[in-house]
């Protein structure tokens, strides 16, 4: 189960969200077998030192259940609003990659120093470690060379957002030339493609779940029709298998309902059985 890291649904500012990982904690008590994870954690939001904290912590409470998630941010009015700087994408990305540094040095060493253009550590004593070794750190973004070389250097998992989905196979490639020039092995980093799914058991019933689908999920979809996976569970399976033979491993999924019972099961009983690959 993934949460969002955002202080208000782009479009629908009326929306409640709450903060992704303290309801993570929450999560991990009142689950025994969910994983459970931010897509993705905003680095602006919180300094690699605090955030590999709350993910350990996380981690410790749901007994090795937690995954990682990091991306830049990219919603410039929340940054805005809650006074971060919305720096360039290039310096964005800079901090992305020394925070990454950094969380993987607290995870795995007694200390940790660090002089970088972002961050500074000294001494850095780092305790208790994750439970999973090593947690597991998902990349989001589609940046052909630097997020994608970030991705080689640190992820297990990279997630494609919905609007590079069209490009995946060339995504794919530069990540594995990405990956040529760090001598990483490409297959150890799994491709997750981030999809919403709109789903009816009939076309009534598909009609009702898009119309809502624009309230809920509209402000982060520029095209629901093009970009989101639509329609009865035929189609739906249709198209989900279509993106695992382009180069899908797994997806990230969002619903255009926010996930309602109803979608929930007709998705468990009537898709996944049909996927050609299991998620």
């Amino acid at each position: 189960m993934w949460l969002v890291d955002h202080f208000w649904a782009a479009h629908a500012p009326e929306a409640d969200l709450l903060e992704p990982w303290t309801a993570i904690a929450g999560l991990a008590e009142a689950t025994e077998k969910l994983r459970l994870g931010v897509m993705v954690s905003c680095n602006a939001f919180r300094t690699p030192g605090l955030l590999a904290k709350v993910a350990a912590t996380a981690d410790h409470i749901s007994d090795g259940r937690v995954e990682l998630g990091m991306g830049t941010g990219w919603m410039e009015e929340e940054f805005i609003a809650y006074g971060y700087d919305f720096a360039p994408v290039g310096e964005r990305l800079s901090a992305l990659g020394e925070s990454l540094d950094i969380i993987r040095s607290l995870f795995t060493r007694e200390s940790t120093n660090y002089i970088g253009e972002h961050y500074r550590l000294k001494g850095a004593r780092f305790e208790p470690k994750p439970v999973q070794s090593p947690l597991p750190i998902t990349i989001g973004g589609a940046g052909r060379k630097v997020m994608l070389g970030l991705v080689a250097r640190h992820a297990q998992r990279w997630n494609c957002p919905m609007p590079a989905a069209g490009d995946l196979p060339s995504l794919v490639e530069d990540l594995h030339a990405r990956c040529s020039e760090v001598g990483r092995d490409p297959t150890e980093i799994t491709i997750s493609e981030q999809v919403a799914v709109v789903i009816g058991k009939d076309d009534a019933s598909y009609r009702q779940k898009r119309e809502l689908a624009q309230k809920t999920v509209g402000g982060f979809i520029e095209d629901i029709d093009a970009m989101a996976v639509c329609g009865t569970p035929n189609q739906v399976v249709d198209d989900l298998n279509a993106r695992l033979e382009r180069g899908a491993g797994e997806f990230a999924v969002i619903f255009g309902d926010l996930g309602m019972e109803d979608s929930l099961e007709l998705f468990a009983t009537r898709v996944l059985p049909e996927l050609a690959s299991p998620l």
